[in-house]
């Protein structure tokens, strides 16, 4: 007849005991500080990061729902797993992909160049993209071309061959008050 367990199995069940015994104490440990902790913020409401969310959200939802009623403390399990839903399961879900193409010029710069196209009518793209690298702005002259477009400014060889009304006067005004004073 054979002994009802070998010394070898009897040790490595004592051993697997005393594993989950000692696991056992250490969670019972983290409640206890847990209940502690959140004893000392009283009834204020504690403040997540995102990711905290996504941390705390990836272990519940190993837990499952039934689990999380018995352990979670902090938030209520529907909280934790919609934290899951919504910051991890995102990834997922497609709402997260872009457009095809180039990202579109920021704002602020866009206005840079128009400003600078509409200020300086003799000046190119090739010279707005060195005005634009010297302020920190790196943009290629075929983009700089197509900004000024939808503002009704006309490309460049045309804008410097045009003179606006403005420019002449600016430009005469001596000539012009002259000849005004002159003939009187």
């Amino acid at each position: 007849m054979r002994p009802a367990l070998d010394p070898f199995s009897f040790l490595v069940i004592s051993i697997a005991g005393w594993m989950n015994q000692h696991q056992q104490h250490v969670i019972d440990y983290l409640i206890e500080e847990n209940r502690v902790l959140r004893k000392q913020i009283s009834n204020r409401r504690p403040r997540f990061s995102d990711d905290q969310r996504r941390r705390l959200a990836a272990k519940a939802k190993k837990l499952g729902r039934r689990l999380l009623a018995q352990v979670a403390t902090i938030v209520t399990p529907e909280t934790l797993l919609a934290w899951h839903r919504r910051l991890i399961a995102k990834k997922y879900d497609g709402s997260g992909h872009r457009t095809p193409g180039r990202p579109r010029t920021a704002t602020e710069v866009a206005a840079l160049v128009t400003r600078m196209a509409e200020e300086n009518r003799n000046w190119g793209y090739r010279r707005i993209e060195g005005a634009l690298a010297n302020l920190g702005h790196v943009l290629a002259h075929n983009t700089i071309a197509e900004i000024p477009k939808p503002h009704g400014i006309e490309p460049a060889p045309e804008r410097s061959r045009k003179t606006t009304w403005k420019d002449f006067l600016t430009r005469h005004w001596e000539q012009i008050v002259a000849s005004v004073v002159s003939n009187k």
